[in-house]
């Protein structure tokens, strides 16, 4: 029909030359979006209506680079980018211009004027917005009745899809093809179809209705860029999103639409199966097997209705009356609660916004505040808010009537709305949380668009953007994080079944890397597997690094080798040898004590014999020269101890200091069988002979002392305990290394030689006297003056108590006086003969006697 007449005969509303009306039906991947652009673009001016804001989006971009930014505008409920003098709009349908100005205007998916939800708005922008030269309906060829019945006017085009569309058998999510998408129609299914992907097939990208549009942005980039070679998504995919899918996998056939549990249509499977294949490149679609029983099957219609895009054509649009009269809320209400005029035309279900003013009409408090057609106005629009949230009427309405309060006297408190924005500024929690902040802060992005609601508008408006941003970008990585193991993608997309394909690296740090992907690490030459890889990758990880392993450890041996010679990075802990904070190899007994031998760690026996040899050549020659400063002194003694002059009695005394460490008690070491020119060669090699011990100055400092322990405990020696300080405390120990006891104390034989050297200078001073020997150097060594006499005693001292003061006498005591007697040496026991056990009658006497 030439015109479309009100109910209550309000005159026509639509604009622009009837006969311009073209409609360009038919099924997903036929170029209509693409054929609306390029028509734009021709006019001088014009907009495009969109069902999402992810496509006005993605083609403002587009247009953009065309035209120039500053020609061209974006409209939506939460964003607007109005340039002044922009000539192209791009919005979503609810936000589209009515302008007879412009040239140019294309509603895009107009079957959706059969939704439910939002149908009578597409029946609305159907119906009465045109372009004043060109009008363009974008939709599925279902809709085709409806436009011969409600626009006889309009010219029909279809248009044949680019692609073949195939039905395959079921499939598993684990033999899935690359490129694949996986559908789902519920947040739990979307997150266990995702979880069970990352762990087959390394992750999935995720898309769903209630993510931020910056977010599916993210995620639909990540599989854009070949990041992850699947994607898991609810049906919002079907929505004109333009993704490089080959197979469409149906994790189920029904849904919930908002008031039951139904099975999806053929003509709404045919839109999201569509998703597959891309321009002139073929796509299948196919159910998802293995759910546990519940299996979804296309039957034998649906499967043919979808090749060959035949469909049961629209019976009816949903529609609601655009333009409700505000004289007061009860007219408002019956003006949207009117029947439809055609017959074509339909009551939609009870709109969120309906449900929301009818509430709030029936609250006295609130109905009571709206007065006057404009205040009737404006409280419709606070009601048309929308629930971006999806918590239902009742607590939307809630929200709303919040609003309201400020509403009603004009402007919202810019302290308030800047108040409700930082609040929700917070990007930590998790999927969920975040979710729910998203969509909260996009109904404060949409308040702020409203120039007659908030005063800086501007302002809150780019800061809600910011917040959503930055939100947006949160949630996009803990979708990444949680389902999505760039580790097993990368191994997948590689290697495939042959890990010999996988290009292997060894980073600075020692990491093994897969495209610059850690896939485990090499602790000294030991391979050690990611501890964060799944069970599943680690046998492709072991595979690949075995095929490259032997280059990496070459590569390392030879840096080992280098360091050795230059002495860099290697050091001796224990009985190990350590380089780059790994045991590469242990210590050996050899042929004698001061020289053993190396022996290589275990990982290194995948190398080949070459290089362990040069490997342990280069270890042994390192090894000597860091042995060769600290035991110089112990060396010298063990050569002298070799040589034919040194003479018995002189090789035994050598060879004693060697096997104690350069420390040897005087009485224990058979010092009076030397001759004066043994006793010469001995003091020439730098012994030491004191009146108690003998000892090696040189062997004496604690990295001798330290590597002399590590040797003799290789010999099976008794590992001597090293002094932690000095003196040291005995207990019931063995003093340690070095060390004489004194006491209940031990002090380092040197110190203890220096202080009776000092005490014989003092005899000396005293010529037969007897003398008082000062406690003040033992003391400064840390030695008590019970120790000190202990020391003193030993050496051949004795001490003659002072008398006691006289009674009635007064002044100090005297003071202990000392004098000295050379020990005598200790005469060697007669060893006891054994004999016999006694036996008879005397036998307890016997036992008695002994």
């Amino acid at each position: 029909m030439a015109s479309f007449v009100h109910a209550r005969d309000r005159s026509d509303r639509k604009t622009g030359d009837p006969k311009s009306v073209k409609a360009v039906l038919g099924p997903t991947n036929t170029g209509k979006t693409h054929l609306a652009i390029e028509r734009l673009c021709a006019h001088s001016s014009g907009a495009i209506g969109f069902p999402l804001r992810l496509l006005a989006r993605e083609v403002y971009d587009r247009v953009c680079a065309i035209k120039g930014a500053q020609n061209v505008a974006l409209i939506t409920g939460e964003e607007r980018i109005e340039p002044k003098g922009a000539r192209w709009h791009l919005c979503t349908v609810e936000a589209m211009p009515s302008r007879p100005d412009l040239a140019f205007v294309a509603l895009d998916e107009a079957q959706l004027s059969a939704d439910p939800e939002r149908g009578h708005v597409f029946t609305d922008r159907l119906l009465h917005t045109r372009g004043r030269e060109e009008t363009m309906l974008l939709g599925s060829a279902t809709l085709q009745p409806m436009i011969k019945a409600l626009l006889p006017e309009a010219e029909i085009v279809t248009r044949p899809r680019f692609s073949t569309l195939t039905h395959t058998e079921p499939k598993k999510l684990s033999r899935l093809p690359p490129r694949s998408a996986i559908v789902a129609f519920s947040a739990e299914q979307v997150y266990a179809m995702a979880e069970m992907l990352r762990r087959f097939r390394g992750g999935a990208a995720v898309v769903m209705g209630a993510l931020s549009p910056q977010t599916r942005n993210a995620q639909v980039a990540m599989y854009q860029a070949g990041e992850v070679d699947y994607l898991v998504a609810t049906d919002a995919i079907g929505m004109g999103l333009n993704l490089d899918v080959t197979h469409v996998a149906f994790a189920g056939l029904s849904k919930y639409d908002g008031h039951r549990h139904r099975r999806l249509t053929t003509a709404e499977m045919a839109q999201i199966a569509g998703r597959a294949g891309r321009h002139h490149k073929d796509g299948t679609f196919g159910a998802l097997a293995g759910m546990g029983g519940h299996d979804p099957e296309f039957a034998p219609e649906e499967v043919y209705g979808i090749e060959e895009h035949r469909f049961p054509p629209l019976t009816r649009l949903f529609w609601r009356e655009a333009e409700p009269r505000f004289d007061s809320v009860s007219m408002l209400i019956d003006d949207l609660e009117s029947p439809p005029p055609r017959p074509e035309l339909a009551t939609p279900p009870q709109a969120i916004d309906l449900a929301v003013l009818k509430r709030l009409a029936e609250d006295p408090e609130i109905s009571g505040t709206v007065r006057g057609r404009r205040q009737v106005q404006r409280f419709w629009q606070a009601c048309s808010l929308p629930d971006f949230r999806q918590q239902g009427a009742e607590t939307h309405s809630r929200f709303v009537a919040r609003l309201w309060q400020d509403l009603r006297h004009g402007y919202l408190g810019a302290d308030y709305v800047a108040q409700a924005i930082a609040h929700l500024d917070n990007p930590s929690g998790d999927i969920d949380t975040l979710q729910g902040r998203i969509a909260a802060i996009r109904s404060w992005s949409y308040i702020a668009q409203r120039p007659d609601w908030v005063l800086a508008k501007d302002e809150m408006a780019a800061r809600a953007r910011a917040v959503e941003t930055r939100l947006s970008d949160a949630l996009h990585g803990r979708l990444t994080e949680r389902f999505v193991n760039r580790r097993t993608t990368v191994l997948m997309r590689k290697a495939g079944a042959d890990a010999g394909l996988l290009p292997v690296r060894l980073s600075d740090a020692g990491a093994v890397l897969v495209d610059d992907e850690p896939i485990g690490h090499l602790e000294g030459f030991r391979f050690v597997v990611d501890p964060l890889a799944r069970a599943e990758d680690r046998k492709l990880l072991l595979a690949a690094a075995e095929k490259h392993l032997s280059g990496l450890l070459e590569a390392r041996a030879a840096e080992l080798v280098a360091d050795a010679a230059r002495a860099d990075g290697m050091m001796l802990d224990d009985r190990a040898l350590i380089w780059r904070d790994r045991a590469i190899a242990r210590l050996e007994s050899g042929k004698a004590l001061l020289a053993p031998r190396v022996a290589l760690d275990p990982t290194l026996a995948r190398l080949p014999p070459p290089t362990r040899e040069r490997i342990e050549t280069a270890l042994a020659g390192w090894l000597a020269e860091a042995l060769e400063k600290p035991l110089a002194p112990l060396r010298q003694l063990e050569e002298a101890s070799r040589a034919p002059a040194s003479g018995p009695a002189l090789r035994a005394l050598l060879l004693q200091l060697v096997e104690a460490g350069g420390v040897l008690a005087r009485e224990e070491s058979g010092l009076d069988k030397l001759d004066g020119a043994q006793r010469d060669a001995l003091r020439k090699l730098g012994v030491r002979v004191g009146g108690l011990d003998l000892f090696v100055p040189g062997a004496l400092k604690v990295p001798a002392l330290r590597l002399w322990a590590t040797l003799a405990a290789l010999r099976g020696l008794a590992p001597p305990r090293l002094a932690e300080a000095m003196p040291a405390a005995l207990g019931g120990q063995h003093p340690p290394l070095g060390y004489r006891r004194t006491g209940a104390q031990a002090l380092r034989v040197d110190l203890a030689e220096k202080l009776l050297q000092d005490a014989h200078r003092t005899r000396i001073a005293a010529r037969g006297k007897r003398y008082y020997l000062d406690p003040a150097l033992a003391r400064s060594m840390g030695l008590s003056t019970a120790s000190y006499a202990a020391l003193l005693r030993a050496a051949g001292f004795r001490v003659a108590t002072g008398r006691p003061l006289a009674d009635g006498a007064f002044g100090p005591p005297m003071p202990p006086l000392w004098d000295w007697r050379a020990p005598r040496p200790r005469a060697e026991r007669p060893r006891q003969r054994s004999r016999p056990p006694a036996t008879g009658a005397f036998a307890a006497l016997a036992e008695l006697l002994d």
